[in-house]
């Protein structure tokens, strides 16, 4: 859909996102719903920036302890500060990002705001996540990431709509299938491990306002990176995923998203 397809009456989990992370982007409909989810599930504000500091952790980490320079960022949400691009391009000016989103408003927005450096590139893509071979077959990303070489696939705060476990699998294996080895998977989603009752209620939440939801176990998510070779420290509640020295970080019954990072090996 493009962005002549953008319907603001009507709630979107990217603009709920962006409103629980202070952004402006969203509209009435997008922060009516998140009031109301929040009703059941008041940490889900406290919880989601816990994943966007997670994301800029995990992007940071890979690019200089691993030295990875292309990402596939699927699900990006509205570019609130830090992006990807930036978090990445400030450690290697020539890393390149391809974002993807099937938001309209999110693709406006990254257009317009989420410029890279000369020597980088920064690629955006209007796709859904459902069509993984879309997205891999796309000019943007074919275009814009040598797929000889190691791409980090980013899906941070996504998968949880995926409610169906074979699809997601479906959707992992066919992002990663035409990737070499060396290439990571970042994932971040909603777990109940840590706060039962409250992620019960932001469930029912999201799926009253029309929105689909799955919350995991930590083993159910460890089995998202069947095959992989997770980095230390595996799968934990993202606000353990090394975490910044110094830095407070909010109580794990108010945190409930699990991430973590895994490598491609050779065959």
């Amino acid at each position: 859909m493009g962005a002549s397809g953008l319907d603001t009456s009507v709630p979107h989990s990217a603009r709920i996102y962006d409103y629980l992370l202070g952004g402006k982007d969203n509209f009435e409909a997008d922060r009516i719903a998140a009031e109301q989810i929040m009703k059941g599930s008041p940490n889900l504000a406290v919880s989601m920036r816990a994943n966007r500091q997670f994301m800029a952790r995990m992007a940071g980490h890979v690019a200089r302890e691993h030295g990875m320079r292309q990402f596939l960022d699927i699900g990006t949400g509205l570019p609130t500060a830090p992006n990807l691009h930036e978090v990445v391009q400030d450690i290697d000016p020539a890393a390149r990002v391809v974002y993807v989103d099937n938001d309209p408003i999110v693709l406006v927005h990254a257009r317009a705001l989420l410029t890279s450096t000369s020597q980088g590139r920064a690629a955006y893509l209007d796709a859904d996540l459902a069509h993984a071979d879309a997205i891999m077959r796309s000019p943007e990303v074919r275009g814009t990431l040598d797929l000889s070489r190691p791409v980090v696939v980013s899906l941070i705060a996504m998968l949880h709509f995926i409610v169906d476990d074979a699809q997601v699998n479906a959707v992992i294996r066919t992002l990663l299938d035409p990737l070499a080895p060396g290439s990571m998977l970042a994932i971040s989603t909603l777990t109940a491990d840590s706060a039962p009752e409250e992620v019960a209620r932001g469930v029912a939440g999201y799926r009253a306002q029309g929105i689909a939801a799955k919350a995991r176990t930590r083993e159910q998510v460890e089995a998202l990176f069947g095959g992989l070779e997770l980095l230390d420290p595996g799968v934990c509640l993202v606000h353990h995923w090394h975490p910044v020295p110094g830095r407070p970080v909010p109580a794990d019954d108010e945190v409930f998203v699990y991430g973590g990072v895994a490598v491609k090996r050779p065959r």
